[in-house]
């Protein structure tokens, strides 16, 4: 989408772990062909050399590289500064995985590349090496959209020779000063299978430390007794990336190490998502304070709006709207958010500083509001797994409701033991109106701040008819088999915030119905469009739409003197996403519920009458349904369906009944009527 949906909360260093390092690497690769690394002979070190011929971790034809090693040891030393060593050895399998030949370091002012070196063994000849002076510094590879200013820069290297058959390395030393006191062991990625994985944890005397294990079984460490544990993994097999999958964050194996220094006071771990809170309540203490400017503004906007609800809508509108998405983040501006006079000032802030604003302006008219740290993808943060910034990279509001305001409208209510009724709004969100939530944040653990803590709250899942396409039909079919008529589509929700962020910055008529011809096209081999208009692009509180008039020749086909017609004419509900030859290891997540309806009136050729219909179906599962009917009226055939996404996420227990029901909807949507000629 075009528009700004999300941010990143925090800043970047972590985003290639979101992403997947295969992804970005060969990003980071393509970017970097023009400027290679000079080779020069130097051995690779013996821990390199010692992992020439051992046998590789299983993987399949289609691997690019495997993870011989992967070694972090981070130490914390007396005086409380921290360092990682970080140890890596790929084998290249096939030519794609040339990316992995590639050293990138993320680094802000609170991250200090000490040193960076890198080694290629080859298959044939000698060895190559590449220095620290020889790493090339760069802005940010990969600035998520809308990010105007970052002091996150990276240093990358290039590995010479980084060819199937060769074995790269690297070892990079780094100082860091995190703002909370964890650590990640990111053992399993996506794509790459790793041979061995090492973490090591050296901390000073008195110093204490909690690990939580997550999508694997906890191991236990092996102990020096001198303040240093060590873990170690054997054969973790890579992420097979699935359509509709969970994020990385919800399957891959991960290690959070939660630190606590002597004394038990100063920056900590997170013990509990309410230290968390607390921990965020204080990054955002003060920021909300209105200053006279926001004030008049607060005053002018709501000076006509009779009622509590009319204010709330008026001031969300206006961030919304009025506020652009730009953030900088320096520092810890990549989690806390700036001040609401800076933000309205300036008129512009990411997530967090939308979510600010509008608190400060929502609590001059006597409403309370709390921030939310939520993912913009669901699968992450839970009540049984450790509270850390990792999970989160947007700000939303809960926003508690006077008792005086009850309204039809408002939907994304939730009913807090303490707080009442709160509403969950994002205001980043130009296009989903007050009182909706998109899909993406329905049924998705977030943490409410508030000033004595916190604690992990669930949004509401939404009903499912307040999103999705409900397509009408009139049309007329001529005895050669020509399909005309007219259309109207009612986009809701998610399907029509997708429409108007996509047609934001067109302007032409005819580049507005590309989608429709491209929708059209998935449903009919020839078409005409002979008209066609938008309905409600900016009114954001009413259903988008499209309406348009299309002649489809040889829609029928013949068979003698009869003639075959599909009921189904324009949509597709089917999908091929569970086709595959390999079995389902991770649930179907759907970003949202919703609900598609077709109610298609064809009116038959003169001289016609029907011999035979379709059959009815009627598929029902507690995750989705699908319901049609072919009936016919006079000279009229008239096609029904609905189908309803009722659950977000579909277990691997149950992907064959999906699959299942995806046949049925692909056989329905082939289905055909057969007219003979009227007996008389």
């Amino acid at each position: 989408m075009n528009s700004k949906l999300s941010c990143s909360r925090s800043a970047f260093l972590r985003v290639i772990d979101r992403l997947g390092f295969g992804p970005v690497l060969a990003v980071l690769a393509v970017a970097l062909l023009s400027l290679p690394a000079p080779a020069r002979a130097g051995d690779a070190p013996q821990w390199m050399h010692a992992l020439v011929n051992v046998p590789l971790p299983e993987h399949d034809e289609k691997t690019n590289a495997v993870l011989l090693l992967a070694e972090d040891t981070f130490t914390v030393q007396g005086n409380g500064k921290m360092k990682r060593i970080e140890r890596r050895v790929y084998k290249i399998l096939r030519p794609d995985g040339r990316a992995y030949g590639t050293i990138y370091a993320n680094f802000d002012a609170g991250t200090k590349i000490n040193s960076i070196h890198g080694w290629c063994i080859p298959a044939q000849g000698k060895d190559y090496e590449v220095k620290d002076k020889e790493a090339i510094e760069t802005a940010l590879f990969g600035v998520p959209d809308g990010i105007l200013m970052s002091d996150v820069k990276t240093k990358v290297l290039t590995i010479p020779a980084a060819d199937p058959g060769n074995i790269v390395g690297y070892e990079m030393e780094q100082e860091v000063h995190p703002y909370v006191m964890q650590d990640v062991w990111r053992f399993q990625h996506i794509g790459v299978p790793v041979r061995e994985a090492h973490y090591s944890l050296q901390l000073p005397a008195g110093w204490e430390h909690k690990e939580v294990w997550l999508n694997h079984s906890e191991t236990a460490p092996a102990s020096s007794g001198s303040g240093q544990w060590q873990w170690a993994l054997t054969n973790v097999p890579a992420v097979k990336p699935e359509s509709n999958m969970p994020p990385l964050s919800g399957v891959a194996g991960r290690m959070v190490v939660s630190l606590f220094p002597s004394g038990g006071s100063g920056t900590k771990g997170f013990e509990s998502w309410s230290e968390m809170a607390r921990w965020e309540d204080g990054l955002d203490r003060g920021r909300r304070d209105a200053s006279p400017q926001i004030k008049q503004k607060v005053a002018a906007l709501t000076v006509s709006t009779p009622t509590t609800l009319a204010k709330m809508q008026v001031l969300a509108r206006f961030v919304q709207t009025d506020i652009r998405y730009v953030a900088i983040e320096l520092g810890i501006g990549g989690l806390q958010p700036h001040p609401a006079a800076e933000i309205f000032n300036h008129h512009y802030g990411d997530c967090k500083d939308k979510a600010t604003l509008l608190g400060s302006m929502l609590h001059e008219i006597g409403v309370e509001s709390f921030h939310v740290s939520i993912n913009t993808t669901r699968g992450g943060a839970a009540p049984d797994r450790p509270p850390t910034e990792e999970w989160f990279n947007h700000e939303i509001l809960a926003i508690r409701l006077p008792d005086d305001v009850k309204d039809p409208s408002l939907f994304a209510i939730l009913d807090h033991p303490k707080l009442g009724r709160i509403l969950i709004f994002d205001p980043t969100d130009e296009w989903t109106p007050f009182g909706r939530l998109r899909g993406e944040l329905q049924a998705n653990y977030g943490l409410l701040v508030t000033g004595d803590g916190g604690e992990l709250i669930k949004p509401p899942q939404l009903p499912a008819a307040l999103n999705g396409v409900m397509r009408t039909a009139k049309l007329t079919l001529t005895p050669s088999g020509t399909l005309s008529g007219d259309f109207v589509e009612q986009r809701n929700g998610d399907y029509a915030t997708e429409q108007r962020a996509s047609l934001k910055s067109v302007l032409k008529d005819a580049d507005r119905i590309k989608f429709l011809e491209s929708l059209i096209s998935h449903s009919l081999p020839t078409f005409q469009i002979t008209k066609a208009s938008l309905l409600n692009l900016n009114q954001t509180d009413q259903p988008f739409g499209y309406q348009y008039s299309l002649v489809a020749q040889n829609y029928a086909k013949t068979a003698g003197n009869l003639l075959l017609v599909r009921p189904r004419v324009v949509g597709v509900n089917s999908s091929d996403l569970l086709e595959t030859k390999e079995p389902r290891r991770y649930p179907v997540e759907f970003d949202g519920p919703w609900k598609n309806t077709d109610t298609v009136e064809i009116a038959m050729p003169t001289g016609y009458e029907v011999d035979d219909l379709p059959p009815p179906v009627n598929a029902d599962y507690s995750f989705a349904s699908y319901h049609s009917k072919t009936e016919v009226s006079g000279n009229m055939l008239k096609y029904t369906r609905t189908f309803e996404v009722k659950e977000l996420s579909v277990p691997v227990s149950k992907v064959e009944d999906l699959k299942k029901l995806y046949r049925i909807i692909a056989g329905d949507e082939r289905n055909t009527a057969v007219l003979k000629p009227a007996s008389h």
